[in-house]
């Protein structure tokens, strides 16, 4: 079987190739034989309800500096795709909402299981409907004591509540915008007042957690089922774990816990073709879920857990079959 596969992502030129799962996915495509075409979102368009893209086919190398090798672009109907990997990093704004949209028309995942139609991975229009920070909120039990308010007085009753908590813009991603407010800082007021100009939507206050000291483990999930984790631990200045602002990766297992927040998620990730997903997990708690282009599959290879670029590929080809 051989598979073309779309992918929209940020231009192949900016990837550091070390830890980018996007990258991985390709690298293992290609291994399969499959062909690859490469992408950026500002090339879609749609015609009476055709969606194309200009497309350049692209070769991967595992070489830092030299990974990759474009083609002439092309004009490409992807709906004659077998499959499209919405692969482009958030944050989730109007430009990547409307990219759902547009990709919506593209996705048939039931003439994909029956041997024809395009597979887009993860489905866009479940994608749009499942914000990282809003779609935990479905599992209450699972996370920790949040609000999602863009209220001055509510976040500061939380604070008054809780006492050390965080606070972060609702589509912020890779870690940015993320304050730990303790008890007694009195920069909570300017920082609102910044939050409130800088972004329109409400924010999000979560209860801190001081087992984020020990780590703050990504755990990956494949169509619905646990394939792998990797614990990413703090600076020694940072309140943040995410590896781009100095977190450190190190090998870990799964709890019981974690194990049981798996089990309650799976079905409904399925369930709304979610074929790889990320969740984020600080001591007994859950605080993302991430379908937009989670990371961490070459983390957990490099440190000896599963090949997952394996197992998604085998995943989305098991569709197909």
């Amino acid at each position: 079987m051989t598979l073309r596969i779309a992918v929209q992502m940020d231009h192949i030129s900016t990837l550091q190739i070390a830890g980018d799962s996007t990258f991985a996915l390709m690298l293992e495509a290609q291994a399969r034989g499959h062909e690859l075409f490469h992408y950026e979102t500002e090339r879609l368009s749609m015609r009476d309800g055709t969606i194309y893209a200009e497309c350049e086919p692209v070769t991967v190398q595992d070489v830092k500096g030299s990974h990759f090798n474009l083609s002439e672009a092309r004009r490409e109907n992807l709906a004659d795709m077998d499959v499209v990997l919405m692969r482009q990093d958030p944050p989730f704004h109007m430009g990547y909402i409307t990219a759902t949209h547009l990709l919506e028309r593209v996705h048939d995942a039931q003439a994909f299981a029956a041997g024809k139609g395009t597979l887009v991975v993860n489905d866009p229009g479940h994608v749009r409907n499942a914000p990282e920070k809003i779609f935990v909120t479905e599992f209450p039990d699972l996370m920790p004591e949040t609000l999602i308010s863009r209220s001055s007085k509510e976040i500061r009753k939380f604070r008054d509540e809780f006492g050390d908590v965080i606070v972060k813009p609702l589509y912020g991603n890779g870690g940015a915008g993320v304050f730990h407010i303790q008890e007694g800082d009195q920069n909570l007021s300017s920082l609102l007042e910044m939050f409130e100009t800088t972004w329109p939507e409400p924010f999000i206050a979560q209860r801190y957690m001081s087992e984020v000291r020990k780590g703050d483990k990504r755990i990956i999930l494949i169509d619905g089922e646990a394939v792998g984790a990797i614990n990413r631990v703090p600076g020694e200045d940072e309140a943040r774990s995410n590896m781009h602002v100095g977190g450190r990766a190190e090998a870990i297992g799964m709890t019981d816990r974690e194990h049981e927040i798996c089990a309650r998620i799976g079905p409904e990730l399925k369930r709304r073709g979610f074929v790889f997903v990320g969740i984020d997990v600080i001591g007994d708690y859950m605080t993302e879920i991430n379908v937009t282009s989670p990371t961490g599959i070459r983390e957990v290879k490099k440190f000896g857990g599963a090949d997952i670029a394996a197992l998604f590929w085998d995943a989305v080809e098991g569709k197909r079959n």
